[in-house]
């Protein structure tokens, strides 16, 4: 994926979020360019690796993989994850209909987000969010 493209996406996930949020009464969330960092590997792993999952083949889990890129910099993460949804729309509709991934959207602790997005082998697209509440 070009990374103009893969950028593009990545904000309108967040405003998206926002958008979600204003409408819930909550606050807006920052970018936060570590967690995106941690989201984009993910992402791009589970489509190089062809695995869905919160938890990597060797047990790593989002708190592991911001650690990796920001050491203690969180005080708390979470993570939401979809595969095949084609637009930002798709897959923010896609996690404000799931209990759980609504959840980690509108939680009024996070306060920082992080959007990765990677292409799987048969164009499918991979998204990750990492939310955060900075230390």
């Amino acid at each position: 994926m070009r990374p103009l493209v893969q950028a593009n996406l990545e904000k309108r996930v967040l405003s998206l979020v926002n958008e979600e949020r204003r409408r819930a009464g909550q606050s807006r969330l920052d970018t936060d360019p570590l967690l995106g960092e941690a989201a984009r590997a993910h992402s791009a792993d589970m489509a190089k690796r062809n695995y869905y999952s919160h938890v990597s083949p060797e047990g790593t889990t989002v708190g592991d993989r911001v650690v990796v890129v920001a050491g203690d910099a969180f005080a708390a993460v979470g993570e939401n994850i979809a595969w095949g949804q084609e637009n930002p729309i798709q897959v923010v509709t896609a996690w404000m209909r799931s209990p759980g991934h609504r959840a980690n959207i509108l939680h009024t602790s996070y306060t920082h987000l992080g959007v990765g997005v990677a292409t799987a082998r048969r164009g499918a697209l991979v998204w990750t969010q990492n939310f955060g509440i900075r230390h």
